[in-house]
């Protein structure tokens, strides 16, 4: 083939294997070979890309490796087809409108082309498209499960939360309201249960800074500002801490006497010395405070052990 057509590259949502038909061909300059010179390989008409790939993947494999022919052959191969990444990038579209950078998606997507560069088999007989737009949706899928997620959750929590997505959504116009997990679990075959984690872990897709702004679309009459999300996340109880304790304490004081109790109460319920426990029960203060010292690491060694 001595000459290739270029034309401009197809209309956003055509298919790889729908391209309109070439423009008036181009001249190239030949190799040493059979394969010809393209100076400007992304201007090939898709239509006429697709034969082309055909003779350079076919040349590729009986050309040497590191070669200067066999560099040419992949490369060019690589641009010719970069149309392919682009088609494939278009299905995530909803996904890049939400802050994904296109360029890192077509970036991501031709790491598959050239998967699937290397891998191809000319003798299978089956179109190249056929077997690079898996390889390059899976690599576009990769980095979506990899990166977006603001919390690492298993991959099948990942895949769960797109089958979620899609049930809630037509449960929702089908019911007239927002379907339970038992509904959703129903629909789509599953227990309960996993439908509910799958619901939890989808909650880690995205995360907000403590820095942003609730409320931003939901201002008052008086435009007022919203609050820092920061403002609104609650802080640690102590009281929790004291909770525990006591849950952990409350059987171990009924293990104690009538009179162990009754010296715990008057020192730090009705907070009187020592001396005056001493004389309320007609003992010495050096009594109590050995009472005390002996209670107090009992009760403190059975709290380590609980």
């Amino acid at each position: 083939m001595s000459h290739v057509a270029t034309a401009a590259r197809p209309a956003r949502g055509t298919a790889p294997d729908a391209f309109a038909r070439a423009e008036p061909a181009a001249p190239t300059r030949r190799l040493a070979g059979p394969l010809p010179q393209i100076d400007n390989a992304r201007e090939v008409a898709p239509a006429d890309a697709r034969e082309m790939s055909r003779l350079f993947l076919v040349r590729l494999r009986e050309l040497e490796e590191g070669t200067r022919d066999y560099q040419y052959a992949r490369n060019t191969l690589i641009e010719m087809n970069i149309s392919l990444v682009r088609f494939a990038a278009r299905r995530f579209t909803a996904r890049i409108n939400a802050g994904i950078e296109l360029d890192d998606v077509i970036q991501v997507g031709t790491i598959g082309l050239i998967k699937a560069i290397d891998r191809f088999d000319p003798d299978r007989e089956v179109e190249f498209s056929t077997l690079a737009l898996p390889y390059i949706t899976g690599e576009i899928k990769r980095y979506f499960r990899d990166t977006t997620w603001a919390v690492h959750v298993p991959r099948r929590l990942q895949e769960l939360r797109v089958e979620l997505a899609k049930s809630q959504e037509a449960l929702t116009e089908v019911l007239g309201r927002a379907p339970s997990a038992k509904e959703i679990a129903e629909h789509l075959e599953l227990s309960e249960e996993d439908v509910i984690e799958g619901l939890v872990a989808a909650n880690g897709y995205s995360s907000d800074s403590l820095d942003s702004v609730t409320g931003a679309s939901e201002r008052t009459a008086a435009r007022c500002e919203g609050r820092p999300l920061s403002d609104t996340v609650g802080d640690v109880d102590p009281a929790m801490v004291l909770f525990e304790d006591f849950h952990t304490l409350a059987p171990l004081l009924r293990e104690l006497d009538e009179r162990e109790r009754r010296i715990l109460r008057m020192r730090f319920a009705q907070e009187m010395t020592q001396s005056e426990i001493g004389a309320e029960l007609g003992i010495s203060q050096m009594q109590v405070s050995r009472l005390l010292t002996r209670i107090l690491a009992h009760l403190r060694s059975g709290m380590l052990e609980a």
